[in-house]
């Protein structure tokens, strides 16, 4: 075998990473987070949520969209934010108010989750009286109608292209749990925060989600942590030197040697519900067993939580996912499940008489399964598919099948159908 000399075989790797394209979808600057909703009361933020007609603007986004507020709490701040969901390439707007702006102003970005588009945004809320626009303060006469009138561009550069939004039907009411996967989606998809992050989970009800599932392994010392390879990789964290199983390191090894994509730590599985309960609106977690190794560890710290936010009048379901015979031997080794809430992935059969669990949850390739699933539901058990990414099938499996919820990495388009449905 011909050896090549160590500065060759360095010059051919720096000129495949030179060459190789970099795909980045950044978020814009818009300025610093403000607290509070400014002139956006509750009553008006309301009165705003639902689904509207679009017109300028439509040969970007599509002909409708949902508008739905949000919020994210940081000690005695809450910030409100309005996302707007359509269902042309799962974009999103994320926006918070401007108190300075007379008017009900809204700036911020949106972004395209199946491309690299993004961009600013900034808009109006106004309403249309006797044929006219007119500032919105609250209140709507008979025949008066609510439109989001604004402006965005591409990339960093000024809004000036025009977008408007007409009110036309309120949300679709309908229960339904939009579950983002891994904490609040892939850190491939170019989001603003990574993967299993606290910040991804502060972000993902802005991304529609009304829960989330999370990764869980421990580390070498044994803390239950947030991660969803098996190996530390260049997928999910900067650059180090570390390689090999994430079980190999202490959790102080990773804390002071690891930053994930978007340098953020890897979270404990406590700070990742810490978040949940305190910060978010967010009202399930799916802990997805990805460790091996006993769950006397994640029920202990499932019970706090869910006493936590019990504590704080937050109805927040956190279950602890059995997706192999391997979870399921160390669920059935548990020396007392009482008050362990559990999801089981497995079949019917061991749902059922094995585990007896009030949620199935079966991968969204076996079909929309509608036999099963009203058998299950008839017998009062929740039912969820994962993992579904196919726009084709998040608008059929919502439209024509009968489950509880769908786990997608695009929260955003199952909202948009969700909310849209009729």
């Amino acid at each position: 075998m011909k050896l090549y000399p160590i500065w060759l075989i360095s010059l051919a790797w720096l000129l495949v990473v030179g060459c190789r394209q970099i795909y980045e979808a950044p978020v814009p600057y818009t300025g610093p987070d403000i607290p509070g909703a400014g002139k956006f009361t509750t009553s008006i933020r309301q009165s705003m949520e639902g689904v509207y007609s679009v017109t300028d603007g439509s040969d970007r986004f599509g002909d409708q969209m949902v508008v739905k507020w949000t919020y994210l709490r940081e000690g005695n701040d809450t910030t409100y934010y309005l996302s707007m969901f359509a269902g042309t390439d799962a974009t999103y707007f994320s926006l918070a108010g401007q108190p300075q702006v007379d008017s009900l102003a809204l700036a911020g970005y949106w972004r395209k989750l199946s491309n690299t588009e993004t961009g600013l945004a900034e808009f109006a809320v106004q309403m249309k009286h006797n044929g006219q626009l007119q500032n919105y303060a609250g209140r709507l006469a008979t025949g008066d109608t609510l439109v989001i009138s604004g402006l965005y561009n591409d990339d960093k550069a000024k809004p000036t292209r025009r977008l408007t939004l007409t009110y036309n039907r309120p949300l679709n009411p309908e229960p339904f749990a939009i579950l983002a996967h891994r904490s609040g989606g892939r850190t491939s998809d170019l989001l603003p925060s990574s993967e299993n992050s606290v910040e991804i989970i502060k972000l993902a009800s802005r991304l529609g989600a009304t829960g989330i599932e999370i990764d869980v392994r421990y580390t070498k010392d044994g803390v239950p942590i947030l991660y969803h390879d098996n190996n530390l990789n260049l997928r999910l964290i900067q650059k180090n030197g570390l390689n090999g199983p994430i079980e190999d390191y202490t959790y102080k090894q990773l804390t002071n040697l690891v930053r994930l994509i978007n340098g953020e730590k890897i979270p404990t599985l406590e700070e990742a519900l810490e978040a949940v309960v305190v910060n978010t609106p967010l009202s399930f977690v799916w802990l997805d067993t990805k460790y091996i190794g006993p769950m006397a560890p994640i029920q202990a710290i499932q019970r706090k939580y869910r006493e936590r936010a019990a504590q704080l009048g937050r109805n927040v379901q956190i279950v602890i996912g059995i997706p192999s015979t391997e979870a399921l031997a160390s669920y059935e080794a548990l020396a007392d499940k009482t008050n362990t809430p559990i999801l089981s992935e497995l079949d019917t059969a061991i749902t059922r008489t094995t585990l007896n669990s009030p949620i199935w949850a079966p991968r969204w390739t076996l079909g929309p399964q509608i036999d099963e699933v009203r058998a299950m539901q008839k017998e009062g058990r929740t039912v969820f598919v994962w993992t579904l990414d196919e726009p084709q099938f998040i608008r059929e499996f919502i439209n024509e099948s009968r489950f509880d919820g769908i786990l997608s990495n695009y929260s955003t388009l199952v909202a948009y159908h969700h909310y849209t449905k009729q």
